[in-house]
């Protein structure tokens, strides 16, 4: 049974940073691209980066420069690394395979940006 763990999220003032982790188990994680997705009240799920099985990121324009995905295929873990954050950024990010989630959401993990 796949099950997806988040975690590391938190109260930030604007500007701040924080780094999530995702960690995996279940599946052959290696062979798949990963992505981290978020969803804030009201709105829907939205992905905002993923990483392949080779280590090719992709962001979506609303966090590119400031995020940074990558993983450790050993570990089983994915990780995001958010720079210089804004309130916009504030919401529920989970990890699931991209750029089709294929599994059960993990509980997520709460990010929320303000001063």
């Amino acid at each position: 049974q796949v099950q997806l763990v988040e975690s590391g999220g938190g109260l930030v003032q604007p500007g701040g940073s924080l780094r999530l982790s995702c960690a995996a188990s279940g599946i052959i994680f290696s062979i798949y691209t990963m992505g981290w997705y978020r969803q804030a009240p009201g709105k829907q799920r939205e992905m905002v980066a993923s990483i392949s099985r080779l280590n090719s990121p992709n962001y979506a324009d609303s966090v590119k420069g400031r995020f940074t995905i990558s993983r450790d295929n050993a570990q089983k873990l994915v990780y995001l690394q958010m720079n210089s954050l804004k309130p916009e950024d504030t919401a529920v990010y989970y990890c699931n395979r991209a750029p089709s989630p294929a599994w059960d959401w993990g509980q997520g993990t709460q990010v929320t940006v303000s001063s």
